[in-house]
């Protein structure tokens, strides 16, 4: 995993303040993007991936046609893989809270795997009446991935602005969960993430 030094974290703070978005290439190398993706496929074996569903509490339900992907939550036992990046990501943690007082005091994670056509339309991360998700965080597992093969990520801004980032292998994207509407886009070939938010209290 990428070394979480003083250098990344200004880099991070700097861009969250500046444009409410951060994205890190190679926060996790090739090899361990290879091991997480072999985590996910195990796990997906396994039965332990369901169809994600929308809303809260009693009225979740699931709308392919709003979001498509098949998700995974990571509150058991992990594999070493797992484990390593969590060390990592709790280390960006601690970092983020010594440098700017953030009051973040853990970590919600899960994979989303899209099959082909899926795609997530335009939301927010932070559910109605409900404060603690304040950082969103994406790491994207996939090994080769082109322009052309779609599930580009969408964050608009307060302007109607918007900026597509793709999901390259090992790319770490962090953004402001209460302030920045986002969507991924249709894709064409399967798409792999670990996605999840850093909390505060409530």
């Amino acid at each position: 995993m990428r070394a979480v030094d003083r250098g990344l974290l200004d880099r991070i703070l700097e861009e969250l303040r500046a444009d409410g978005i951060s994205v890190s290439d190679g926060f996790v190398p090739m090899p361990a993007v290879r091991a997480l993706a072999d985590c996910a496929a195990l796990r997906r074996s396994r039965g332990e991936f369901l169809g994600a569903r929308i809303g809260a509490d009693s009225n979740l339900q699931r709308r392919e046609d709003v979001r498509g992907d098949l998700i995974c939550w990571l509150t058991g036992e992990q594999f070493p893989a797992e484990t390593q990046l969590f060390a990592a990501l709790e280390q960006l943690r601690l970092g983020l809270n010594e440098r700017a007082y953030l009051g973040l005091v853990d970590l919600e994670v899960h994979y989303a795997w899209y099959p082909p056509g899926a795609r997530y339309a335009r939301h927010v991360d932070r559910p109605q009446g409900r404060s603690a998700r304040r950082i969103s965080v994406a790491l994207y597992l996939n090994e080769y991935r082109s322009a052309a093969d779609g599930g580009v990520l969408r964050i608009r801004g307060d302007d109607g602005r918007f900026r597509d980032i793709e999901p390259v292998g090992g790319r770490l994207v962090l953004f402001l969960s209460e302030s920045r509407e986002h969507e991924v886009l249709l894709t064409q070939v399967p798409r792999l993430s670990l996605t999840g938010w850093f909390r505060g209290r409530e």
